[in-house]
């Protein structure tokens, strides 16, 4: 861990939340919190986690990276 100041130890976190608000915040105005907290969900548990290419998985969504981390791990 780093000392305290220091970004690297939440450097994750910031680009994801980054790219959230890039590619859906600031295309988007919603109605309401309501809306906009139901559009986040449908952001992040049906596209990002599920569909989206993550350069450090291989260029695989992370559904699919850990299907095959599951499968290898079996096979050993």
């Amino acid at each position: 861990m780093s000392r305290r100041g220091n970004g690297h130890d939440n450097a994750v976190a910031e680009s994801f939340f980054q790219l959230l608000k890039r590619e859906r915040v600031k295309r988007k105005a919603c109605a309401s919190r309501d809306v906009a907290r139901a559009d986040m969900f449908d952001c992040m548990e049906m596209f990002h986690n599920n569909r989206r290419r993550q350069s450090s998985n291989e260029l695989l969504s992370p559904v699919e990276y850990e299907r095959r981390h599951q499968e290898r791990k079996g096979n050993v």
